[in-house]
């Protein structure tokens, strides 16, 4: 039997991290900025521009991301080499 067609989803959450330490989760980024070539690059540049916004309207500099990353996607593994070396 097919399945039926599934909702595309509107927003695609991500956690972001900043240079002071401080942690933000479920960023919410339209999910048809995401996708092309340039993968989860625009939504740095869009979650970016929230925090400038937000920053002017609160009277506070804004802070750099340190990282992002989609919700629920796991952490990128590391060579097999580059993990015996920090084993040693």
């Amino acid at each position: 039997m097919a399945r039926k067609p599934t909702k595309r989803a509107e927003f695609v959450l991500f956690d972001v991290v900043y240079e002071d330490g401080s942690q933000r989760s479920n960023r919410k980024v339209p999910s048809e900025l995401l996708g092309g070539l340039d993968g989860d690059a625009p939504a740095r540049t869009f979650i970016v521009a929230q925090d400038r916004e937000i920053a002017e309207k609160s009277g506070h500099a804004p802070i750099a991301i340190k990282s992002l990353r989609r919700v629920g996607a796991k952490e990128p593994r590391l060579p097999r080499r580059e993990r015996l070396r920090e084993d040693a």
